[in-house]
């Protein structure tokens, strides 16, 4: 039973070191009634770039490294909707010599997540894709998220 992972949890709001507003389309709900599953993978995406890019770690038109995503999980706990108002809390759960997985949680109104996963982004060199080390300024960055 030592190795069995345990049931993915629901986390407060006071895990995640920076919030970031996200605004739901009346496109995101399905057929169910609720914002679709895949949508949230977006908000990840958006959440923690929107945020590097605020920072000025980020310059996606002339940057000489990009994020590539190697690795994605999302667990779901409650239903969200529009037009309901939604925050991604971002923080990061390790950072290497040129990765580093963020982590993000959706927050409806409440004081848990809705939703919370990972991503893992390697930084790459943008002509040779090849891995390079984190550049100084943005690990500085994501060391205040840690």
């Amino acid at each position: 039973m030592d190795n069995v992972p345990s049931k993915p949890q629901a986390e407060p709001r006071s895990a995640y070191k920076a919030f970031r507003p996200i605004s739901t389309r009346w496109s995101d709900n399905d057929v169910y009634g609720h914002v679709n599953n895949v949508v949230y993978y977006s908000w990840f995406d958006t959440a923690v770039n929107a945020y590097l890019i605020e920072q000025g770690v980020l310059d996606i038109h002339g940057g000489g490294t990009i994020g590539l995503v190697v690795e994605t999980q999302c667990n779901y706990f409650a239903s969200l909707a529009f037009p309901q108002a939604v925050q991604a809390g971002i923080r990061v759960a390790k950072l290497g010599t040129s990765s580093v997985r963020y982590e993000v949680g959706i927050f409806g109104e409440g004081e848990f997540t809705a939703a919370k996963g990972h991503f893992i982004h390697v930084y790459v060199d943008p002509i040779t894709r090849k891995p390079v080390a984190l550049p100084s300024d943005l690990k500085k960055v994501l060391e205040t998220l840690l």
